[in-house]
Protein backbone atom coordinates (compact mmCIF):
# COMPACT_ATOMS: atom_id res chain seq x y z
CA UNK A 1 0.00 0.00 0.00
CA UNK A 2 1.14 3.47 -0.85
CA UNK A 3 1.02 6.39 1.64
CA UNK A 4 0.16 9.62 -0.32
CA UNK A 5 -0.01 13.35 1.83
CA UNK A 6 -3.11 14.65 0.88
CA UNK A 7 -4.07 18.55 1.41
CA UNK A 8 -7.39 20.73 0.34
CA UNK A 9 -6.50 24.51 0.29
CA UNK A 10 -9.03 27.47 -0.34
CA UNK A 11 -6.86 29.79 -3.05
CA UNK A 12 -7.39 33.23 -3.12
CA UNK A 13 -8.96 33.41 -0.01
CA UNK A 14 -8.04 34.10 3.76
CA UNK A 15 -10.95 32.29 5.24
CA UNK A 16 -12.56 28.69 4.85
CA UNK A 17 -14.98 28.10 1.97
CA UNK A 18 -13.77 31.66 0.20
CA UNK A 19 -11.91 31.56 -2.42
CA UNK A 20 -11.28 28.39 -4.74
CA UNK A 21 -10.48 25.04 -3.44
CA UNK A 22 -8.13 22.50 -5.14
CA UNK A 23 -6.01 19.29 -3.98
CA UNK A 24 -2.89 19.30 -3.54
CA UNK A 25 -0.61 15.69 -3.22
CA UNK A 26 3.32 16.00 -3.19
CA UNK A 27 4.75 12.82 -4.39
CA UNK A 28 8.22 11.29 -4.22
CA UNK A 29 7.97 10.36 -7.32
CA UNK A 30 5.47 10.58 -10.42
CA UNK A 31 2.86 7.83 -10.84
CA UNK A 32 1.38 6.78 -13.76
CA UNK A 33 -1.08 9.38 -15.60
CA UNK A 34 -4.04 7.17 -15.42
CA UNK A 35 -3.44 7.09 -11.45
CA UNK A 36 -3.31 10.64 -11.03
CA UNK A 37 -6.42 11.06 -13.05
CA UNK A 38 -8.28 8.32 -11.35
CA UNK A 39 -6.89 10.21 -7.61
CA UNK A 40 -8.15 13.92 -9.32
CA UNK A 41 -11.52 12.03 -10.10
CA UNK A 42 -11.73 10.71 -6.45
CA UNK A 43 -11.13 13.93 -5.29
CA UNK A 44 -13.61 15.80 -7.30
CA UNK A 45 -12.38 19.38 -7.35
CA UNK A 46 -11.74 21.52 -10.47
CA UNK A 47 -8.02 20.71 -10.66
CA UNK A 48 -5.89 18.87 -8.13
CA UNK A 49 -1.98 20.01 -8.15
CA UNK A 50 0.95 16.92 -8.13
CA UNK A 51 4.22 18.26 -7.53
CA UNK A 52 7.77 16.12 -7.24
CA UNK A 53 10.78 17.64 -5.29
CA UNK A 54 13.83 17.93 -8.05
CA UNK A 55 17.53 19.15 -7.14
CA UNK A 56 16.06 22.45 -9.07
CA UNK A 57 12.75 22.88 -7.22
CA UNK A 58 9.77 20.61 -8.31
CA UNK A 59 8.14 19.41 -10.97
CA UNK A 60 4.19 20.77 -10.88
CA UNK A 61 1.56 19.06 -13.13
CA UNK A 62 -2.26 19.71 -12.90
CA UNK A 63 -4.99 17.40 -13.20
CA UNK A 64 -8.92 18.49 -13.96
CA UNK A 65 -11.14 15.07 -13.52
CA UNK A 66 -11.05 15.25 -17.34
CA UNK A 67 -7.74 15.21 -17.70
CA UNK A 68 -4.23 16.77 -17.82
CA UNK A 69 -4.28 20.43 -18.58
CA UNK A 70 -1.73 23.10 -19.44
CA UNK A 71 -2.02 26.03 -16.46
CA UNK A 72 -3.90 26.27 -13.34
CA UNK A 73 -3.24 29.61 -11.36
CA UNK A 74 -5.52 28.51 -7.99
CA UNK A 75 -4.03 25.38 -7.46
CA UNK A 76 -0.05 26.34 -8.26
CA UNK A 77 -0.75 29.01 -5.86
CA UNK A 78 -1.95 26.09 -3.10
CA UNK A 79 0.85 24.11 -3.82
CA UNK A 80 2.89 27.11 -3.12
CA UNK A 81 1.06 27.21 0.13
CA UNK A 82 1.51 23.89 1.26
CA UNK A 83 5.28 23.73 0.24
CA UNK A 84 6.09 27.02 2.57
CA UNK A 85 3.44 25.54 5.12
CA UNK A 86 4.57 22.44 5.96
CA UNK A 87 7.50 21.11 4.10
CA UNK A 88 9.81 22.93 5.94
CA UNK A 89 10.58 25.25 2.57
CA UNK A 90 13.37 27.67 3.96
CA UNK A 91 13.37 30.32 0.69
CA UNK A 92 11.11 32.88 -0.26
CA UNK A 93 10.94 31.92 -3.67
CA UNK A 94 9.71 28.74 -5.54
CA UNK A 95 10.66 27.32 -8.60
CA UNK A 96 8.14 24.90 -10.65
CA UNK A 97 9.12 23.09 -13.80
CA UNK A 98 5.95 22.34 -16.03
CA UNK A 99 5.61 20.43 -18.86
CA UNK A 100 3.85 23.16 -21.00
CA UNK A 101 4.34 26.74 -20.14
CA UNK A 102 8.00 25.78 -18.91
CA UNK A 103 9.20 28.01 -15.71
CA UNK A 104 7.07 29.06 -13.36
CA UNK A 105 8.01 31.24 -10.39
CA UNK A 106 5.76 31.60 -6.44
CA UNK A 107 7.15 34.02 -4.31
CA UNK A 108 5.72 34.78 -0.27
CA UNK A 109 5.73 38.14 1.25
CA UNK A 110 3.90 37.72 4.44
CA UNK A 111 0.21 36.35 4.08
CA UNK A 112 0.51 37.31 0.06
CA UNK A 113 1.89 34.70 -2.51
CA UNK A 114 2.55 36.08 -5.81
CA UNK A 115 2.08 33.66 -8.70
CA UNK A 116 4.90 34.62 -12.38
CA UNK A 117 2.89 33.36 -15.36
CA UNK A 118 3.13 34.02 -18.87
CA UNK A 119 1.25 36.78 -20.60
CA UNK A 120 -1.26 35.52 -23.12
CA UNK A 121 -2.09 38.02 -25.81
CA UNK A 122 -6.08 37.75 -26.90
CA UNK A 123 -7.06 38.89 -30.47
CA UNK A 124 -10.43 39.76 -31.17
CA UNK A 125 -12.92 37.64 -33.23
CA UNK A 126 -16.71 37.42 -34.33
CA UNK A 127 -18.32 35.41 -31.42
CA UNK A 128 -19.37 32.58 -32.23
CA UNK A 129 -23.31 32.83 -32.02
CA UNK A 130 -23.62 29.89 -29.38
CA UNK A 131 -21.60 31.93 -27.00
CA UNK A 132 -23.99 34.64 -26.74
CA UNK A 133 -27.08 32.93 -26.96
CA UNK A 134 -25.25 30.11 -24.18
CA UNK A 135 -24.66 33.39 -21.98
CA UNK A 136 -27.94 34.85 -22.84
CA UNK A 137 -26.60 38.29 -23.60
CA UNK A 138 -26.85 40.71 -26.96
CA UNK A 139 -25.00 43.39 -25.45
CA UNK A 140 -21.34 43.58 -24.84
CA UNK A 141 -18.65 45.06 -25.92
CA UNK A 142 -16.28 42.71 -27.52
CA UNK A 143 -15.15 39.09 -27.56
CA UNK A 144 -11.69 37.71 -27.73
CA UNK A 145 -10.09 34.28 -27.51
CA UNK A 146 -6.46 32.89 -26.54
CA UNK A 147 -6.55 29.71 -24.46
CA UNK A 148 -10.22 31.03 -23.72
CA UNK A 149 -13.33 32.93 -24.72
CA UNK A 150 -12.67 36.46 -23.50
CA UNK A 151 -16.28 38.09 -23.54
CA UNK A 152 -15.89 41.72 -22.05
CA UNK A 153 -19.15 43.40 -20.69
CA UNK A 154 -19.96 46.87 -20.19
CA UNK A 155 -20.48 46.80 -16.25
CA UNK A 156 -20.12 44.66 -13.14
CA UNK A 157 -23.88 44.65 -13.08
CA UNK A 158 -24.06 42.97 -16.40
CA UNK A 159 -21.88 40.60 -15.46
CA UNK A 160 -23.59 39.88 -11.79
CA UNK A 161 -26.65 39.49 -13.71
CA UNK A 162 -25.56 36.22 -15.76
CA UNK A 163 -27.45 33.63 -15.57
CA UNK A 164 -25.74 31.28 -18.51
CA UNK A 165 -26.58 27.64 -19.49
CA UNK A 166 -23.04 26.53 -19.21
CA UNK A 167 -23.95 23.14 -20.49
CA UNK A 168 -24.95 24.54 -23.97
CA UNK A 169 -21.16 25.52 -24.33
CA UNK A 170 -19.55 21.94 -24.58
CA UNK A 171 -19.95 22.38 -28.14
CA UNK A 172 -17.40 25.34 -28.25
CA UNK A 173 -14.69 23.44 -26.81
CA UNK A 174 -13.26 25.98 -24.70
CA UNK A 175 -13.53 27.25 -21.26
CA UNK A 176 -15.61 31.35 -20.70
CA UNK A 177 -14.10 34.23 -19.28
CA UNK A 178 -16.50 36.98 -18.84
CA UNK A 179 -14.98 40.26 -17.56
CA UNK A 180 -15.94 44.23 -17.18
CA UNK A 181 -14.99 47.35 -15.43
CA UNK A 182 -14.98 47.11 -11.99
CA UNK A 183 -16.29 49.45 -9.14
CA UNK A 184 -14.65 50.74 -5.96
CA UNK A 185 -11.35 49.57 -5.64
CA UNK A 186 -11.43 46.34 -8.10
CA UNK A 187 -9.71 47.56 -11.33
CA UNK A 188 -11.97 44.93 -13.29
CA UNK A 189 -14.10 41.99 -12.50
CA UNK A 190 -14.54 38.72 -14.20
CA UNK A 191 -16.60 35.60 -13.97
CA UNK A 192 -15.25 31.85 -15.42
CA UNK A 193 -17.47 29.20 -17.01
CA UNK A 194 -16.02 25.84 -17.55
CA UNK A 195 -18.33 23.79 -20.13
CA UNK A 196 -18.14 19.69 -19.18
CA UNK A 197 -16.11 20.21 -15.84
CA UNK A 198 -17.07 18.78 -12.62
CA UNK A 199 -17.30 22.77 -11.51
CA UNK A 200 -19.27 24.55 -13.76
CA UNK A 201 -18.13 28.08 -12.79
CA UNK A 202 -14.82 28.06 -11.60
CA UNK A 203 -14.92 30.52 -8.09
CA UNK A 204 -11.24 31.96 -8.58
CA UNK A 205 -8.92 31.27 -11.74
CA UNK A 206 -5.47 32.57 -12.06
CA UNK A 207 -4.82 31.10 -15.13
CA UNK A 208 -7.29 32.88 -17.22
CA UNK A 209 -5.96 36.40 -15.73
CA UNK A 210 -3.10 35.48 -18.06
CA UNK A 211 -5.08 36.98 -20.48
CA UNK A 212 -7.12 39.66 -18.39
CA UNK A 213 -4.08 41.50 -17.06
CA UNK A 214 -2.63 42.31 -20.25
CA UNK A 215 -6.08 43.12 -21.59
CA UNK A 216 -7.07 45.46 -18.69
CA UNK A 217 -3.68 47.02 -18.62
CA UNK A 218 -3.72 48.38 -22.21
CA UNK A 219 -7.58 49.61 -21.74
CA UNK A 220 -6.58 51.43 -18.14
CA UNK A 221 -3.34 52.63 -18.91
CA UNK A 222 -1.82 50.86 -15.81
CA UNK A 223 0.42 48.13 -15.16
CA UNK A 224 -1.15 47.53 -11.17
CA UNK A 225 -4.76 46.44 -10.61
CA UNK A 226 -6.70 44.89 -8.37
CA UNK A 227 -9.09 42.21 -9.48
CA UNK A 228 -12.08 40.55 -7.94
CA UNK A 229 -13.69 36.86 -9.35
CA UNK A 230 -17.36 37.57 -8.57
CA UNK A 231 -18.26 33.77 -8.23
CA UNK A 232 -20.77 32.60 -5.15
CA UNK A 233 -17.18 32.04 -3.09
CA UNK A 234 -15.05 35.09 -4.66
CA UNK A 235 -11.42 36.20 -4.27
CA UNK A 236 -8.81 38.96 -4.65
CA UNK A 237 -6.04 39.46 -6.74
CA UNK A 238 -3.72 41.65 -7.15
CA UNK A 239 -2.22 41.92 -10.27
CA UNK A 240 0.72 43.19 -12.61
CA UNK A 241 1.79 43.38 -15.98
CA UNK A 242 5.59 43.12 -16.25
CA UNK A 243 6.47 42.64 -20.05
CA UNK A 244 5.98 39.35 -21.02
CA UNK A 245 4.47 38.01 -17.88
CA UNK A 246 2.06 38.57 -15.29
CA UNK A 247 2.50 38.60 -11.81
CA UNK A 248 -0.80 37.60 -9.53
CA UNK A 249 -0.81 37.67 -6.13
CA UNK A 250 -3.44 35.99 -3.69
CA UNK A 251 -3.60 34.30 -0.38
CA UNK A 252 -4.48 30.60 0.93
CA UNK A 253 -5.66 28.75 4.30
CA UNK A 254 -5.42 25.07 4.34
CA UNK A 255 -9.25 22.99 4.54
CA UNK A 256 -8.43 19.59 5.31
CA UNK A 257 -5.20 17.70 5.96
CA UNK A 258 -4.97 13.74 5.45
CA UNK A 259 -3.70 10.58 3.18
CA UNK A 260 -4.54 9.21 0.39
CA UNK A 261 -4.27 5.11 0.82
CA UNK A 262 -2.88 3.45 -2.60
CA UNK A 263 -3.73 -0.58 -2.56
Amino acid sequence: MKEIDFYMVDAFSTVTFGGNAAAVCPLTEWLPDEILLKMSQQHNQSETAFFVTTDDGFELRWFTTQGEINLCGHATLAAAHIIFEYLDYPHTAIHFDTRFVGPLTVTRNGDWLTLDFPAWETESIQPPPLLLEALGISRYQEVRVARDYMVVLDNQQQLEALRPNIDAMIPLGKMVCVTAPGEGEYDFVSRFFCPGEAVAEDPVTGSTHSMLIPYWAEKQGKTQMLARQISARGGDLRCQLAGERVLIGGQATTYLIGKVLLR
